[in-house]
């Protein structure tokens, strides 16, 4: 008879972080690529949620526990590099990614 996994939170967690962790140290880095806010292209939800293989409502979640994001004529964008570096923050200070604090 096969042995049934039940998943628990911590699972998730895990399962969460280590695919964010694969998802950052996947990331293409561009030769010159700009940090100048100014110059960056705004992604969208969908783009960003793409990125990090999550879907629209863990973005949303995301946002809720301060994931940077501007809007702009009712419509919500991100920066890839305060993205970027939000979750690195975060992977810092918690030793963690979760939606959760």
């Amino acid at each position: 008879m096969d042995t049934l996994f039940i998943p628990n939170e911590n699972d998730f967690r895990r399962w969460i972080r280590e695919a964010l962790k694969e998802c950052l140290d996947n990331l293409p880095v561009k030769e010159g690529a700009t940090t100048d806010p100014q110059q960056e292209a705004l992604l969208t939800r969908k783009e960003i949620a793409g990125i990090f293989r999550v879907s629209l409502v863990t973005l949303h979640e995301w946002m809720k526990h301060g994931l940077p994001f501007h809007k702009q004529g009712g419509r919500v964008y991100f920066l890839r590099s305060e993205v970027l570096e939000y979750l690195k923050q975060k992977r810092k200070s918690q030793g963690k990614l979760s939606g959760h604090e």
